[in-house]
């Protein structure tokens, strides 16, 4: 489950970087990396939780 955190705040620091850029610069390009990055996290966090479920379990 470490892994699986430390591979979702890799992923948000990426999303963060990305959406700044939109919000600051207008950067279009980050705009969409920042709404992949998006749908990445949402997958992670849906994994996140069924893991933290199954060791609450235990």
């Amino acid at each position: 489950m470490k892994e699986l955190v430390e591979k979702i705040q890799a992923v948000y620091a990426a999303f963060e970087a990305d959406a700044n850029s939109q919000v600051e610069k207008g950067n279009k390009a980050a705009g969409t990396r920042a709404r992949k990055a998006s749908l990445e996290l949402e997958k992670l966090m849906k994994g996140f939780r069924k893991a933290s479920l199954e060791s609450a379990k235990n």
